[in-house]
């Protein structure tokens, strides 16, 4: 749709956190009017100066989207004004975003007749409201803050056009493709309580974790600038704006009178507002609008109040981490992460039944491949830092939305760069084991424990760490399992074989009976013995043993939150009946934990908002686990049949 279109951009040199305001008019005769666009980095739409949309769908310049929207409703006969404002992040490292080149990409239908599209004829401008190269971090996941003024408001989006002059063509052949999931919804406003004002100060609760744009309507004798901070707790008594380079805030600057104002571009994830004003401020309203992907939920009921509270709750907190792809924490990151995106997929298969958005979060991820072979920390991403760990446990996800979803295309698209992938560690193998990845744009993490988290490390002699080679005899058996489904011939299996037998060997300890973490070490943790079981390199009565050791013993390193699930995987595949008690049971302790303390999403890690320097995500999707496990341990759902039937049971 976009083929006749040209890139375009202000007259000016694109520069960082800038941002760029288009207009064009069109006459309307009647029929559907279909307005496709693309852009870098960000977008936001107006037809006779009504918002319609927003929200570039996060891709790469080698694999640009764009979206169709129905404008129709918003249309007038005779002459209509287009107005598109742009906002290009401009900037290298950050986890939510791939650099590219400032540009905007549009055509506009007419019953399927193209009747306007993008060129140098298009007048434009670089913003007078928002603040051009504020270069202000929220958190070097996320990216930029913003600043808007609202008293340097003109009526360009109804063609009132001052400082307009022509676009300059951007040179740039990028293949486009048509978004491949649905767009964010955005709902009507949260309502939000006044906690506290102090003169110039106020603290709003919205009652609970909300992700969404922010909103507000106040009222000023006189033009000042407020800044508005946000977060998910008040364990200090205010929100917390700045933890370490962290800043959680934006700025807003109103007009004498009355402003009325909505960030369609930064999605905030919060559950209180913050604002300190210059002088005195009467404020109508300050909230968000929550954002949304449109998904249905699967209906289930419990006997247990308490479990149907865990369920519930552990669904919105997935639901809270879908927007565009499915993300890590939306207050601190909004990241697409690899393992924790297979937690949040694998209880999806469940509350959702839902398929396509799994599946495009998983394109996009392979979509981030390295050089080295291996896939980025996030995606779309230009860090160079990478995770081999999580990269092993992209085969796990892959495989399991095969196995729910029944759907074989995509592993049919991604076997090529998966056995890549497998190839890059299997080139680092040496005597049988991949040693730890030395080089400094490596992170060898395998969880958020003590001895598991693991700085980046550069050494003299690459370490053997069992995590590491257990998960990848897992993604080896996975691998296998994908070729098998595509009656592909492969030796991944007994790869995989010879593995465990080289994990054995070295990690096992005979005299305690468990697996080390590291070899020439004594320390262990429950992750790597439930690791070893599931890998298979650990069997028979010594699993058993280690099983027992996983409920009674303190010296290990408990797992966290996040890992949880391999430890209640491994007590299950050495014997379901024996041990679906102590995971039900486990489940409701540690969960009960956080919803006394309030929680209306679950944690990140079980310290809450204290863990990471104060910085603890109070909603992370990796949480969600108990969706999983309440309906693979309890038949008592009364929807157990139905809603196991969206996928395979295990």
């Amino acid at each position: 749709m976009l083929e006749q279109a040209k890139w375009i951009w202000i007259d000016q040199e694109a520069k960082k956190d800038t941002y760029g305001e288009f207009y064009s008019a069109f006459t309307y005769e009647g029929g559907e009017m279909i307005l496709a666009l693309s852009a870098d980095s960000n977008y936001s739409v107006y037809v006779n100066g009504i918002f319609v949309n927003s929200g570039q769908y996060p891709d790469f310049p080698y694999y640009k989207v764009y979206d169709k929207l129905d404008i129709t409703s918003y249309c007038k006969y005779g002459e209509n004004h287009l107005a598109i404002v742009v906002w290009y992040y401009g900037v290298s490292g950050t986890f939510t975003y791939y650099k590219g080149n400032a540009a905007l990409c549009f055509a506009l239908y007419q019953d399927g007749k193209l009747c306007q599209r993008s060129s140098e004829a298009v007048v434009s401008r670089l913003s007078r409201t928002y603040q051009n190269g504020l270069t202000k971090m929220i958190t070097g996941q996320i990216g930029y803050s913003f600043h808007y003024d609202a008293t340097a408001e003109d009526a360009w989006m109804m063609g009132q056009l001052f400082g307009f002059g022509k676009s300059r063509v951007v040179q740039q052949e990028l293949s486009l493709y048509e978004r491949p999931i649905e767009k964010v919804c955005i709902g009507e406003r949260a309502g939000a309580k006044l906690l506290k004002q102090e003169s110039n100060y106020y603290l709003l609760d919205l009652g609970r974790e909300e992700v969404g744009y922010l909103t507000l309507r106040v009222h000023s004798e006189k033009a000042q600038k407020l800044t508005i901070c946000f977060g998910e707790h008040i364990a200090d008594g205010k929100v917390r704006r700045k933890i370490g380079p962290r800043d959680f805030s934006v700025e807003v600057t109103v007009r004498a009178g009355k402003t009325e104002y909505t960030n369609y571009f930064r999605r905030l994830g919060l559950r209180y507002l913050e604002i300190w004003s210059e002088e005195a401020l009467n404020v109508e309203y300050v909230t968000v609008l929550p954002c949304y992907y449109p998904i249905n939920c699967l209906q289930k009921q419990y006997d247990n109040p308490l479990w149907q509270q865990i369920y519930d709750i552990s669904v919105r907190t997935l639901q809270l981490c879908m927007h565009d792809h499915y993300e890590d924490c939306p207050w601190r990151e909004q990241a697409l992460y690899a393992m924790d995106s297979r937690n949040q997929m694998l209880c999806g298969y469940y509350a959702f039944a839902e398929y396509r958005f799994a599946r495009e979060s998983l394109r996009l991820m392979m979509k981030n491949q390295r050089e080295d072979g291996l896939l980025s920390i996030c995606a779309p991403c230009d860090s160079n830092l990478t995770i081999p760990s999580f990269t092993l446990h992209y085969f796990t996800q892959v495989y399991e939305y095969t196995k729910y979803s029944g759907d074989k295309t995509l592993i049919a698209e991604l076997l090529p760069e998966l056995k890549a992938v497998i190839n890059a560690f299997l080139s680092r193998m040496k005597d049988g084991l991949i040693p730890m990845f030395e080089e400094e744009q490596y992170w060898n993490f395998y969880e958020w424990t003590d001895d598991l988290a693991n700085g980046i490390r550069v050494v003299d002699e690459p370490l053997l760490e069992a995590a590491l080679n257990c998960l990848m005899s897992i993604a080896l058996q996975n691998l296998q399992k994908i070729c098998d489904e595509l009656n592909e011939p492969a030796e991944y299996a007994k790869i995989a074989f010879n593995m465990n037998e080289r994990i054995q060997a070295v990690f096992y300890s005979k005299e305690n009976g468990l697996y080390v973490n590291r070899y020439g070490e004594k320390k262990c943790s429950e992750l790597v013995n439930a690791l070893a079981i599931l890998c298979g390199a650990s069997g028979g009565a010594e699993a058993e043993f280690i099983c027992e050791q996983l409920i009674s013993n303190d010296s290990l390193t408990k797992t966290s939150l996040s890992m949880m699930c391999f430890k209640y995987d491994a007590l299950l595949q050495v014997n379901k009946e024996k041990y679906q008690t102590f995971i039900l049971t486990d489940i409701e302790k540690t969960y009960k934990k956080m919803l006394d303390a309030g929680a209306t999403s679950f944690w990140e890690t079980e310290l809450g908002e204290a863990d990471f320097d104060n910085a603890g995500s109070l909603c992370h999707g990796w949480s969600a686990m108990p969706i999983y496990y309440f309906d693979i341990l309890m038949p008592e759902c009364e929807n157990h049949s139905s809603c196991i039937g969206a996928g395979k049971e295990d």
